[in-house]
């Protein structure tokens, strides 16, 4: 299997907190430090970039935030069309902001499994590509859950931010490389949203 590594440079993700929209209008909010279970509910965590497009329901109300570092899986392919890498399925793992070790993993289907073994299936609602050099920015809902009753098991929306690395390779894909398969390195925050009619200071990135 080939590899195609990212230089670290470009894998390197400031995830400074910038900004996006408390609901409730309030800004009082106080910039306290990360849980361990990293449960933010801070407009500062949201990109300031974030398009509206990708914003979730007004409903939704941010329940925590997490790292995550991975890969992206493509096969050369051939179509009727010619011959192209086609996306096969992440595989990441996702971190606390701000502890060590995994708190959930990412694979196929799109699937998020936490360490308590709940776990969610996600369905793309909206896409979005603001660096032309990564993977694009999503919003996806949750079409079912699974395991355990834990972390995941209240999550109704998940947004994929903050991305770089994990486009489709630039090696060739023709008759002689068919079949072959390669992972390419990416980073992104991935935001975990409840529903949450009485949220009193609702965070939605991108409302």
């Amino acid at each position: 299997m080939t590899k195609l590594l990212l230089t670290a440079a470009a894998l390197t993700t400031s995830f400074a907190a910038t900004a996006c929209v408390q609901n409730a209008g309030d800004d009082s909010v106080a910039p306290a430090t990360s849980t361990v279970e990293s449960d933010v509910t801070r407009a500062s965590d949201c990109p300031a970039v974030t398009p509206a497009t990708l914003a979730p329901p007004e409903t939704a109300d941010l329940a925590f935030a997490l790292d995550a570092q991975g890969v992206q899986k493509y096969a050369c392919v051939q179509s009727t069309t010619g011959y192209a890498w086609t996306f096969v399925a992440p595989d990441a793992n996702l971190f606390n902001l701000d502890a060590q070790g995994w708190a959930v993993h990412h694979f196929a289907g799109p699937t998020w499994l936490a360490r308590d073994s709940s776990s969610v299936l996600g369905a793309k609602v909206a896409a979005s590509t603001p660096d032309p050099t990564a993977i694009p920015w999503l919003l996806l809902n949750v079409a079912s859950h699974g395991g355990a009753d834990g972390r995941l098991s209240d999550i109704t929306q998940i947004q994929r931010l903050s991305t770089t690395g994990g486009i489709a390779p630039a090696a060739a894909c023709d008759a002689d490389h068919v079949g072959q398969q390669s992972e390419v390195l990416y980073t992104a925050r991935y935001f975990f949203y409840r529903t949450d009619a009485n949220a009193r200071h609702r965070v939605r990135c991108g409302a």
